[in-house]
């Protein structure tokens, strides 16, 4: 927002009246009318949900349980520098079927891109998600098997396997993850130019090892990069209309 000739506040929960009790619609109608948009980045998908429903301004999603467009369209973006645009590529996520796999399968659906998930069971996508690309006649399949996923893939992209708020089951997650990871093997099935993506931090040797994180076949730090630009575009086409 600096880049961009504009001010920003930062306001955590404990510092804002929500923190004492005050239900999420009175603050999204007073916060409202301070300022010219709101990013809200919170556990529970509901709140944001509800804080956009009283909101007069724009609420962007920079994190929920649910969902993470945010990283997704920078990740889009880096796919388009590099590749030349997302038309005819095949993608493959592998791990976890969390907020950045319902995000990869929303953007697959609208976007019309081909995306394989690999997801062990009992760690699956939301099914309203997946339901709501089927409806969108969305080129998303869910796949058991990481070879399958990962097989003649343009772009290969996965995230930690205990994500924020799930930090308690880091063991029994690292029990079921076991092979759903990206390595060498892995990125041999893919295209010899796939770009491996991570949208960080990242747990090397867990979902990604060090060698392929590391790789000539990595967009990560570009990717990384890319977060101040695509919210740089994702504020003004949303604060100029």
């Amino acid at each position: 927002m600096y880049q961009l000739g504009g001010n920003a506040l930062f306001i955590s929960s404990a510092d804002s009246q929500m923190g004492r009790g005050e239900p999420v619609k009175d603050t999204a109608r007073v916060m409202s009318r301070y300022v010219d948009g709101v990013v809200v980045r919170t556990f529970g998908h509901g709140i944001i949900e509800e804080f956009a429903q009283y909101s007069t301004v724009p609420v962007i999603n920079g994190l929920t349980d649910m969902h993470h467009p945010c990283q997704v369209l920078a990740d889009i973006m880096t796919v388009v520098e590099r590749k030349g645009g997302y038309k005819g590529l095949k993608f493959a996520w592998i791990g976890d079927g969390n907020n950045m796999a319902n995000s990869w399968i929303e953007a697959a659906s609208i976007l019309g891109f081909e995306l394989k998930l690999a997801c062990p069971k009992g760690y699956l996508p939301d099914k309203e998600v997946l339901k709501e690309a089927k409806l969108r006649h969305g080129r998303v399949e869910l796949s058991m098997g990481v070879k399958e996923a990962a097989k003649d893939a343009d772009v290969l992209t996965t995230d930690v396997w205990a994500s924020m708020g799930f930090e308690k089951e880091r063991k029994k997650r690292l029990a079921a993850f076991k092979g759903y990871q990206i390595n060498s093997e892995v990125l041999a099935l893919a295209k010899k130019d796939a770009m491996v993506m991570h949208c960080l931090p990242a747990h090397r040797g867990e979902e990604i090892t060090e060698e392929v994180l590391e790789g000539k076949n990595s967009a990560v730090w570009d990717e990384a990069g890319n977060r101040l630009h695509i919210q740089k575009a994702i504020l003004e086409s949303l604060l100029t209309g």
